[in-house]
């Protein structure tokens, strides 16, 4: 009895093998000619790039059949903008222009420790270049031209004053203003209750080429501590 068990068993095996070998036999490819290198088998990453590279092509097809019937616009007018400078100023005017109030700084003669200047100036009330008309006075002081500026020099040296006001003209000048206000203060504090800046603020500005004129200031404005001033373009 177990002599026949294990015939039965071997006969079963050789029916396996027998099986599996038919199998691999239908799995494996024709055989390649006699010479030819053998493939060379397929990767995972291969597969992968494959994939991608199909995927890819099949979305450039897409994208262009999407975009088939767009049409290019016609080109729009464009307006030309030109950009637009400040007005040029004059580098050598700039330099007469501070020449000159530097040389009224000093008086008609440059003498670095000499403050005197013309008894007319330190007492005047009113300047107007010759030529004008004497309205123009009379405008200043109504408020014809509205205020567009003003500096307030007190408390200041005379050399400070003097380079502020310098500064405040040439950029009032670039910014195109007209009328400015000048307070030069009326000497309350100074010693001996004498003006130091009033005289020599308005003969700095007799000497600026851009004022026109000046004119003391109404009382509302500032009184004898201050100036009304006129720059070139203002008529």
């Amino acid at each position: 009895m177990s002599k026949l068990s294990d015939l039965k068993r071997l006969l079963d095996s050789a029916r396996a093998a027998a099986a599996q070998h038919r199998a691999a036999a239908q799995a494996s490819p024709a055989a390649a000619p006699a010479g030819a290198p053998a493939p060379r088998p397929v990767t995972a990453a291969t597969a992968r790039r494959a994939a991608a590279a199909t995927k890819h092509a099949a979305g450039d097809v897409d994208l262009a059949k999407a975009f088939a019937d767009v049409k290019r616009l016609p080109p729009s007018p464009r307006a030309r903008i030109e950009r637009l400078r400040p007005a040029p100023i004059a580098r050598q005017r700039l330099a007469d222009d501070r020449d000159a109030l530097l040389a009224s700084k000093f008086g008609s003669e440059p003498a670095p420790h000499s403050w005197e200047v013309g008894q007319e100036h330190e007492s005047g009330q009113t300047f107007v270049r010759p030529g004008l008309g004497t309205d123009v006075l009379g405008k200043l002081r109504r408020g014809h031209w509205s205020l567009q500026g003003e500096i307030d020099l007190h408390g200041m040296t005379v050399d400070e004053a003097h380079d502020a006001l310098a500064d405040f003209l040439t950029d009032a000048r670039n910014r195109g203003g007209r009328c400015v206000r000048v307070i030069h203060g009326k000497g309350l504090t100074s010693p001996g209750r004498e003006p130091i800046l009033k005289g020599k603020v308005r003969k700095w500005l007799s000497h600026w080429d851009d004022v026109l004129a000046y004119s003391e200031a109404p009382r509302h404005a500032g009184g004898g501590g201050a100036v009304l001033v006129l720059l070139k373009g203002a008529r």
